[in-house]
Protein backbone atom coordinates (compact mmCIF):
# COMPACT_ATOMS: atom_id res chain seq x y z
CA UNK A 1 0.00 0.00 0.00
CA UNK A 2 1.26 3.79 -0.38
CA UNK A 3 2.66 5.08 2.32
CA UNK A 4 3.89 1.82 3.71
CA UNK A 5 7.29 1.38 4.21
CA UNK A 6 9.35 -0.65 1.14
CA UNK A 7 5.76 -0.36 -0.49
CA UNK A 8 5.20 1.63 -3.42
CA UNK A 9 6.88 4.93 -3.01
CA UNK A 10 5.01 8.50 -2.62
CA UNK A 11 4.77 11.04 -5.63
CA UNK A 12 6.41 14.09 -5.24
CA UNK A 13 4.95 17.50 -6.08
CA UNK A 14 5.73 21.10 -6.55
CA UNK A 15 2.60 23.30 -5.48
CA UNK A 16 1.98 26.85 -5.65
CA UNK A 17 1.30 28.57 -2.31
CA UNK A 18 -0.69 31.12 -3.39
CA UNK A 19 0.20 34.94 -2.59
CA UNK A 20 0.38 35.33 1.33
CA UNK A 21 -2.47 34.10 3.22
CA UNK A 22 -4.91 34.30 -0.05
CA UNK A 23 -6.92 31.51 0.66
CA UNK A 24 -8.00 32.51 4.19
CA UNK A 25 -9.44 36.28 3.46
CA UNK A 26 -11.53 38.20 1.15
CA UNK A 27 -9.07 39.27 -1.74
CA UNK A 28 -8.99 42.93 -2.86
CA UNK A 29 -6.13 43.40 -5.16
CA UNK A 30 -8.21 42.18 -8.16
CA UNK A 31 -11.20 39.75 -8.76
CA UNK A 32 -12.63 38.28 -5.37
CA UNK A 33 -12.34 34.54 -7.22
CA UNK A 34 -8.72 35.41 -8.28
CA UNK A 35 -7.23 32.14 -5.65
CA UNK A 36 -10.63 30.26 -5.82
CA UNK A 37 -9.53 28.01 -8.70
CA UNK A 38 -5.85 27.25 -6.96
CA UNK A 39 -7.46 27.12 -3.55
CA UNK A 40 -9.98 24.56 -4.85
CA UNK A 41 -7.05 22.43 -6.00
CA UNK A 42 -4.80 22.46 -3.51
CA UNK A 43 -8.15 21.44 -1.39
CA UNK A 44 -8.51 17.95 -3.26
CA UNK A 45 -4.13 17.25 -3.24
CA UNK A 46 -4.90 15.10 -0.26
CA UNK A 47 -7.42 12.96 -1.92
CA UNK A 48 -4.73 12.77 -5.11
CA UNK A 49 -2.43 11.27 -2.72
CA UNK A 50 -4.72 8.85 -1.42
CA UNK A 51 -3.65 7.15 2.14
CA UNK A 52 -2.67 9.60 4.79
CA UNK A 53 1.11 9.79 4.68
CA UNK A 54 3.24 9.29 7.66
CA UNK A 55 4.67 12.18 7.61
CA UNK A 56 5.35 16.05 5.49
CA UNK A 57 8.88 17.11 4.48
CA UNK A 58 8.26 20.61 2.90
CA UNK A 59 10.54 22.75 0.69
CA UNK A 60 9.65 26.49 1.20
CA UNK A 61 11.20 29.22 -0.87
CA UNK A 62 10.90 31.29 2.34
CA UNK A 63 13.88 29.63 4.11
CA UNK A 64 17.41 29.79 2.76
CA UNK A 65 20.54 28.97 4.93
CA UNK A 66 23.71 28.53 4.44
CA UNK A 67 23.42 24.63 4.74
CA UNK A 68 20.12 22.80 4.16
CA UNK A 69 18.42 23.15 7.37
CA UNK A 70 15.44 20.98 8.87
CA UNK A 71 13.59 22.09 11.42
CA UNK A 72 13.43 19.81 14.29
CA UNK A 73 10.99 21.64 16.75
CA UNK A 74 8.48 18.81 18.12
CA UNK A 75 6.26 21.47 18.33
CA UNK A 76 6.95 24.78 15.78
CA UNK A 77 5.58 28.04 15.84
CA UNK A 78 4.14 29.66 13.13
CA UNK A 79 6.23 32.29 10.73
CA UNK A 80 3.55 35.18 9.71
CA UNK A 81 6.18 36.03 7.24
CA UNK A 82 3.73 38.30 4.97
CA UNK A 83 3.24 42.21 5.33
CA UNK A 84 0.19 44.71 4.78
CA UNK A 85 -2.50 41.54 5.13
CA UNK A 86 -5.97 42.11 7.72
CA UNK A 87 -5.29 41.43 11.10
CA UNK A 88 -7.03 37.96 11.34
CA UNK A 89 -4.66 36.54 9.55
CA UNK A 90 -1.98 36.30 11.32
CA UNK A 91 -4.33 34.56 13.74
CA UNK A 92 -4.26 31.87 11.53
CA UNK A 93 -3.12 28.27 13.01
CA UNK A 94 -2.14 24.91 11.33
CA UNK A 95 -0.34 23.25 14.33
CA UNK A 96 1.07 19.90 12.60
CA UNK A 97 3.40 18.37 15.15
CA UNK A 98 7.11 18.01 14.14
CA UNK A 99 9.22 15.22 13.66
CA UNK A 100 12.55 15.57 15.36
CA UNK A 101 13.22 12.01 13.89
CA UNK A 102 12.63 12.62 10.92
CA UNK A 103 14.56 15.70 10.60
CA UNK A 104 17.59 13.84 11.81
CA UNK A 105 16.95 11.64 9.08
CA UNK A 106 16.45 14.36 6.75
CA UNK A 107 19.65 15.54 7.97
CA UNK A 108 21.95 12.50 8.05
CA UNK A 109 20.96 11.59 4.42
CA UNK A 110 22.28 14.53 2.68
CA UNK A 111 24.94 14.80 4.85
CA UNK A 112 26.09 11.46 3.36
CA UNK A 113 25.55 12.64 -0.09
CA UNK A 114 28.47 14.99 0.76
CA UNK A 115 25.71 18.67 0.98
CA UNK A 116 25.87 20.31 4.28
CA UNK A 117 23.60 20.23 6.25
CA UNK A 118 22.13 20.61 9.47
CA UNK A 119 18.77 20.83 12.09
CA UNK A 120 17.04 23.68 13.74
CA UNK A 121 15.03 23.32 16.83
CA UNK A 122 13.92 26.91 16.79
CA UNK A 123 12.42 27.58 13.31
CA UNK A 124 8.70 27.32 12.86
CA UNK A 125 6.23 27.16 10.16
CA UNK A 126 6.57 30.17 6.96
CA UNK A 127 3.93 30.75 4.83
CA UNK A 128 5.40 28.59 2.39
CA UNK A 129 4.18 25.66 4.70
CA UNK A 130 1.40 26.24 6.65
CA UNK A 131 -0.83 28.23 4.27
CA UNK A 132 -1.52 25.97 1.75
CA UNK A 133 -0.92 22.71 4.04
CA UNK A 134 -4.14 24.24 5.97
CA UNK A 135 -6.02 24.05 2.62
CA UNK A 136 -4.86 20.41 1.99
CA UNK A 137 -4.50 18.78 5.27
CA UNK A 138 -6.77 21.11 7.28
CA UNK A 139 -6.61 18.64 10.34
CA UNK A 140 -3.18 19.51 10.83
CA UNK A 141 -2.55 15.80 12.06
CA UNK A 142 0.31 14.99 9.89
CA UNK A 143 3.77 15.45 11.13
CA UNK A 144 5.55 17.80 9.18
CA UNK A 145 9.30 19.06 8.82
CA UNK A 146 10.31 22.11 6.89
CA UNK A 147 13.49 21.91 5.02
CA UNK A 148 15.68 25.07 3.75
CA UNK A 149 17.14 25.87 0.56
CA UNK A 150 20.77 26.18 0.37
CA UNK A 151 21.78 30.21 -0.11
CA UNK A 152 23.57 30.39 -3.33
CA UNK A 153 20.21 28.90 -5.21
CA UNK A 154 22.27 26.48 -7.15
CA UNK A 155 20.20 24.04 -8.63
CA UNK A 156 22.47 21.13 -9.39
CA UNK A 157 22.55 20.95 -5.61
CA UNK A 158 18.85 21.22 -4.77
CA UNK A 159 18.64 18.51 -7.26
CA UNK A 160 21.30 16.36 -5.75
CA UNK A 161 19.60 17.09 -2.38
CA UNK A 162 15.98 15.81 -3.89
CA UNK A 163 17.80 12.55 -5.00
CA UNK A 164 19.55 12.09 -1.55
CA UNK A 165 15.99 12.56 -0.43
CA UNK A 166 14.50 10.06 -2.67
CA UNK A 167 14.54 7.35 0.00
CA UNK A 168 11.99 8.71 2.52
CA UNK A 169 8.99 8.10 0.05
CA UNK A 170 9.23 4.35 0.14
CA UNK A 171 8.88 5.22 4.28
CA UNK A 172 5.54 7.20 3.65
CA UNK A 173 7.07 10.59 3.73
CA UNK A 174 4.94 13.00 1.40
CA UNK A 175 7.73 15.43 -0.10
CA UNK A 176 6.63 18.89 -1.57
CA UNK A 177 8.19 21.67 -3.09
CA UNK A 178 6.25 24.83 -2.19
CA UNK A 179 6.61 28.07 -4.25
CA UNK A 180 5.30 29.51 -7.42
CA UNK A 181 6.27 28.42 -10.99
CA UNK A 182 6.08 32.41 -11.74
CA UNK A 183 7.16 35.31 -9.29
CA UNK A 184 8.16 38.41 -10.43
CA UNK A 185 6.08 40.44 -8.48
CA UNK A 186 6.02 43.30 -11.12
CA UNK A 187 4.90 41.14 -13.89
CA UNK A 188 1.60 40.49 -11.68
CA UNK A 189 -1.47 41.94 -12.66
CA UNK A 190 -0.46 43.02 -16.10
CA UNK A 191 -0.94 41.29 -19.19
CA UNK A 192 2.23 39.74 -20.55
CA UNK A 193 2.97 36.49 -22.70
CA UNK A 194 6.25 35.66 -20.47
CA UNK A 195 4.50 33.67 -18.22
CA UNK A 196 3.04 31.42 -21.03
CA UNK A 197 6.32 30.88 -22.76
CA UNK A 198 8.16 30.08 -19.79
CA UNK A 199 4.92 27.72 -18.33
CA UNK A 200 5.17 25.89 -21.36
CA UNK A 201 8.97 25.34 -21.54
CA UNK A 202 8.66 24.58 -17.73
CA UNK A 203 5.67 22.15 -18.36
CA UNK A 204 8.19 20.35 -21.41
CA UNK A 205 11.36 20.13 -19.03
CA UNK A 206 9.32 18.67 -16.18
CA UNK A 207 7.60 15.95 -18.04
CA UNK A 208 10.84 14.68 -19.87
CA UNK A 209 10.26 11.12 -20.11
CA UNK A 210 13.92 10.75 -19.22
CA UNK A 211 14.85 11.68 -15.69
CA UNK A 212 18.50 12.12 -16.81
CA UNK A 213 17.35 14.70 -19.07
CA UNK A 214 14.68 16.44 -17.14
CA UNK A 215 17.04 17.05 -14.49
CA UNK A 216 19.58 18.94 -16.88
CA UNK A 217 16.74 21.21 -18.26
CA UNK A 218 15.85 21.77 -15.29
CA UNK A 219 19.34 22.52 -14.01
CA UNK A 220 19.68 25.11 -16.62
CA UNK A 221 16.36 26.39 -16.55
CA UNK A 222 18.29 30.25 -16.80
CA UNK A 223 18.40 29.22 -20.61
CA UNK A 224 14.57 28.89 -20.77
CA UNK A 225 12.60 31.75 -22.53
CA UNK A 226 12.05 34.52 -19.94
CA UNK A 227 13.66 32.77 -17.37
CA UNK A 228 15.21 35.79 -15.90
CA UNK A 229 11.56 37.74 -16.25
CA UNK A 230 9.76 35.41 -14.71
CA UNK A 231 11.32 34.71 -11.64
CA UNK A 232 14.02 37.75 -11.16
CA UNK A 233 15.50 35.62 -8.28
CA UNK A 234 14.91 32.00 -8.27
CA UNK A 235 13.79 30.66 -4.88
CA UNK A 236 10.38 30.22 -5.70
CA UNK A 237 11.78 27.98 -8.41
CA UNK A 238 13.68 26.10 -6.62
CA UNK A 239 11.90 23.79 -4.80
CA UNK A 240 10.73 21.82 -8.01
CA UNK A 241 14.32 21.11 -8.18
CA UNK A 242 14.04 19.16 -5.11
CA UNK A 243 10.74 17.61 -5.80
CA UNK A 244 12.16 16.30 -9.33
CA UNK A 245 15.23 14.84 -7.95
CA UNK A 246 13.33 13.58 -5.16
CA UNK A 247 11.39 11.65 -7.90
CA UNK A 248 14.26 9.09 -9.44
CA UNK A 249 13.30 7.77 -12.53
CA UNK A 250 9.30 8.70 -12.04
CA UNK A 251 8.45 11.04 -14.59
CA UNK A 252 6.08 13.91 -14.23
CA UNK A 253 3.50 15.69 -15.17
CA UNK A 254 1.29 19.29 -15.00
CA UNK A 255 -1.35 19.01 -12.69
CA UNK A 256 -2.62 22.01 -12.50
CA UNK A 257 -2.47 25.55 -13.94
CA UNK A 258 -4.42 28.68 -13.80
CA UNK A 259 -4.27 31.96 -14.94
CA UNK A 260 -3.66 34.73 -11.82
CA UNK A 261 -3.44 38.04 -11.76
CA UNK A 262 -2.99 37.71 -15.32
CA UNK A 263 -0.32 35.20 -14.92
CA UNK A 264 0.20 31.97 -15.40
CA UNK A 265 1.21 29.04 -12.50
CA UNK A 266 1.66 25.78 -12.73
CA UNK A 267 1.98 22.85 -9.97
CA UNK A 268 3.80 19.40 -11.00
CA UNK A 269 3.15 15.82 -9.73
CA UNK A 270 6.38 13.25 -10.18
CA UNK A 271 5.32 9.71 -9.79
CA UNK A 272 1.71 8.63 -9.92
CA UNK A 273 -0.43 8.46 -6.29
CA UNK A 274 -2.18 5.32 -5.86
Amino acid sequence: MSGEPNGKPLPTFYIPHGGGPCFFMDWTMGPPDTWHKMGAWLGGLGATVGAKPKALLVVSAHWEEEAFTAGSAANPPLVYDYYGFPPHTYQLRWDAPGSPALAEKVRSLLDAAGLPARTDSERGYDHGVFVPFKVIYPNADIPTVQLSLRAGLDPTEHIAAGRALEPLRREGVLIVGSGMSYHNMRGFGRATQDSEIFDAWLTDAATQTNAEARNDRLIHWESAPAARRVHPREEHLLPLMVAAGAAGADSGSRIFTDHVMAVQVSGYEFGAAV
